[in-house]
């Protein structure tokens, strides 16, 4: 069974097209929470476009007190910033990106190799017994790359599931993808990586990707969840994830 993480990012963007405090970050949080997702997942970025820092404050606060099963995974790049906001709030995982501040969202993973000495410092800074650091990793990282993220440190890697959820009108390419990914699962899991995943996952490409890809510990989705609880509302799009990703 894959565990949902439900990333609130896009909640918070669209509450951030007003000067309201609607739709709440913390009020779904609740919702989501209170109908089995496992945890929350934030990216906080520099320009706050979407998660602000107090929205950060203000999650760690209500897991802490209301939901203390509940797991807090905090995405971003390690700038000196993103690094104080970890030691304040202090989530059970961190997931390091390296996403340039101007991006819209995250679209490829680590160069293990080419950045293997900065990430190893970043990763022993955050360390703790009771935090896990993933790293957002390639699709088609391979044994090679896996290996590069172990010797981080690290105890998980990320899988980027976005080229495969881009594939949703070519059969054929998708996939090419999904081996891409149960390839690097694989290779993380035999030396001892544990595995998440996430970007575009969806209903409609989940089932797939759980039946290649096995041994997934935990999905981020946020897009995908928000889109569907336009039809659905947030309570019974977040059951149908759980279901979705129940299935491995």
């Amino acid at each position: 069974m894959t565990l949902l993480s439900v990333n609130l990012n896009a909640v918070a963007q669209l509450r951030n097209r007003r000067d309201l405090p609607w739709p709440s970050v913390t009020g779904l949080a609740r919702v989501v929470l209170d109908v089995g997702a496992s945890g929350i997942t934030v990216h906080p970025r520099p320009d706050e476009r979407h998660i602000r820092r107090a929205d950060v404050y203000d999650l760690s606060a209500l897991l802490r007190s209301d939901y203390p099963d509940a797991e807090f995974n905090i995405e971003g790049y390690p700038s000196e910033d993103f690094l104080g906001l970890i030691e304040e709030v202090n989530p059970q995982q961190v997931t390091l990106v390296p996403d340039d501040p101007n991006q819209a969202t995250s679209d490829h993973g680590w160069d293990f190799a080419g950045k293997g000495n900065f990430l190893t410092s970043v990763v022993q800074l955050l360390k703790r017994p009771d935090r896990r650091i993933s790293l957002f990793c390639d699709p088609d990282a391979g044994e090679s790359g896996v290996l590069a993220a172990k010797a981080t440190g690290a105890d998980r890697i990320e899988l980027f599931t976005g080229p495969y959820g881009a594939c949703y009108d070519d059969p054929k390419r998708a996939s090419e993808e999904l081996a891409k990914l149960a390839k690097t699962c694989s290779a993380a899991m035999a030396i001892g990586l544990g595995v998440n995943a996430g970007h575009d996952l969806t209903l409609e490409n989940l089932p797939a990707f759980q039946h290649a890809v096995k041994g997934v510990a935990e999905a981020s989705i946020g897009h995908g969840i928000t889109a569907d609880a336009l039809i659905f509302g947030f309570k019974e799009a977040t059951r149908l994830y759980i279901a979705a990703l129940a299935d491995n």
